[in-house]
């Protein structure tokens, strides 16, 4: 189908039934946050999320908390409110004029109903998806997760549905992405090598933005049943509106791994565990950003910079890039950083590329702590000897970020039927379960409260903090981490 032919997704009915002004507003955003994001700024979204992973992760919180009012300013303040709300009813009008003149930059957000799978009820797709094939490109870097995609996940898809899963491992998202592009530019608009995607953040910010994605096809999926539509993690990608283009799989939480054999009495807060490294050369170090597991280091310290520098501390950059927010805060953090090099692992002069790399010093003694996502997995990593048995996880008092992560089917998938089948096998109780359990994965579903009771015999090993003992931070927004991993890069590496 050509291009110009495809109509940009813009889908009244579904789950989210989110209002056209809303997405005009949501439009305009994406559409000119790269040359006028801080005029973009101030125009109000939809209650921001983050995104887990996350996650916003189940024990986080997903959006600034409200200001406690004096009950003698209420008559004021609702003055206020009345007319914001006038002058943001007038805005809304303005912007949904102009992003009804715009047309997709990319080859635009593909509604189901127009793909070649449109019309059809989920039995039917059920059947078209016999004998398919499922090219599932996703971060490889951990045993624990590639075994379960590949020993239960397409072992289940192909006794359940006849469906062949093909893993295929990258080492950073970004890469699919310009894979898609790269195809796009080629004109395979059909014919695409990638059908599911495991994303989240700035990368699922970027496919829509491209309008690279297949969407509105929430209703469709069974599963679905089983989810809370209203919950913001999940309806938020990175403060970005997910509007059906992805399915969550799971919430991450980010967390504190550490030896207690190595480190008894482990650093309470950002604020000690800065002092701790410093107390204790090449005790610990973070993998060099862009890597994920490295750039949520990154952050925490961003955070923990902020609530010393701005009124209202982290909360004040849970909005769109502020170059005014990011100034204040950046030079503090990367300062910050720059103290810490010469006290982490071989004395800053290299950092590790990624999480795995990480993990191999702590399995070796190497480190006695690092900050990670996923700490349910640390339970799996003992029984299997790559983690000594002393190995602890626990949240700073300050608190950690955590985020929601997703799958996504590219526009240009040629097996958009099994692929969906596989997205919703995903989302199902079985599989959410399945991997809930800690010498499985050990991770964190996204169900609906009502589903929870189904996870209540699920063990938790004692290496695994429990959930509800992290104080959760929610994500910033997706434009922010891009830009700070790039700040990072300058002001710390290149120092």
């Amino acid at each position: 189908m050509p291009l110009a032919s495809r109509k940009p997704f813009f889908r009244t009915g579904g789950p989210l039934k989110m209002h056209r002004s809303r997405f005009a507003r949501w439009l305009i955003v994406m559409a000119c946050f790269a040359l006028v994001a801080a005029a973009c700024g101030d125009d109000e979204e939809p209650a921001a999320t983050t995104a887990a992973p996350a996650t916003t992760a189940a024990p986080t919180t997903t959006a600034a908390p409200e200001e406690e009012v004096m009950e003698e300013e209420d008559d004021h303040d609702h003055e206020h409110e009345e007319e914001a709300m006038e002058e943001d009813d007038h805005e809304e009008e303005e912007m949904e004029e102009e992003a009804m003149m715009m047309g997709p930059t990319g080859p635009g957000l593909l509604d189901v109903d127009d793909s070649e799978v449109g019309g059809m009820s989920w039995d039917e797709i059920v059947a078209a998806a016999d004998g398919g094939r499922v090219n599932w490109f996703m971060w490889g870097g951990s045993a624990t997760i590639n075994a379960y995609v590949n020993e239960w996940v397409g072992a289940e898809l192909s006794s359940r549905y006849n469906i062949d899963l093909n893993q295929v491992r990258v080492t950073d998202t970004v890469n699919v992405v310009d894979t898609v592009i790269s195809e796009t530019e080629a004109g395979e608009y059909t014919s695409g090598s990638v059908d599911l995607i495991w994303i989240n953040g700035e990368n699922f910010r970027t496919m829509v933005q491209g309008g690279l994605l297949l969407c509105g096809y929430w209703d469709l999926l069974p599963a679905f049943e089983n989810v809370d539509m209203n919950d913001g993690t999940l309806t938020f990608d990175f403060g970005t509106p997910v509007m059906e283009c992805e399915v969550p799989w799971n919430k991450a939480q980010s967390a504190v791994f550490y030896n207690s054999a190595l480190l008894p009495d482990p650093p309470a807060d950002m604020d000690a565990l800065l002092a701790h490294a410093c107390a204790n050369p090449g005790t610990f170090t973070y993998p060099a950003p862009p890597d994920f597991t490295g750039s949520v280091f990154v952050r925490h310290v961003f955070y923990n910079e902020a609530e010393k520098i701005l009124p209202g501390g982290y909360n004040d950059l849970l909005v769109p890039f502020d170059q005014g927010l990011y100034d204040q805060v950046a030079e503090a953090t990367w300062q910050t950083l720059n103290d810490l090099e010469p006290c982490l692992w071989r004395e800053g002069a290299t950092y590790p590329v990624d999480q795995p790399a990480l993990e191999v010093l702590y399995s070796n003694s190497e480190v006695t702590h690092f900050l990670a996502y996923g700490p349910a997995g640390a339970g799996s990593k003992v029984d299997s000897g790559v983690f000594p048995e002393s190995t602890r996880t626990y949240g700073l008092a300050s608190g950690q970020i955590g985020n929601t992560n997703f799958v996504a089917i590219p526009y240009n998938s040629p097996n958009k039927a099994a692929t969906l089948v596989a997205a919703n096998f995903l989302l199902s109780l079985d599989a959410q379960l399945q991997k809930a359990y800690p010498d499985v994965w050990g991770q964190i579903n996204v169900l609906d409260a009502a589903s929870q009771s189904a996870f209540a015999d699920v063990p938790r090993h004692p290496s695994v903090v429990d959930p509800g003992d992290i104080s959760g931070l929610p994500e910033l927004r997706g434009d922010w981490v891009p830009i700070i991993e790039e700040g990072w890069r300058t002001n710390v590496a290149e120092q």
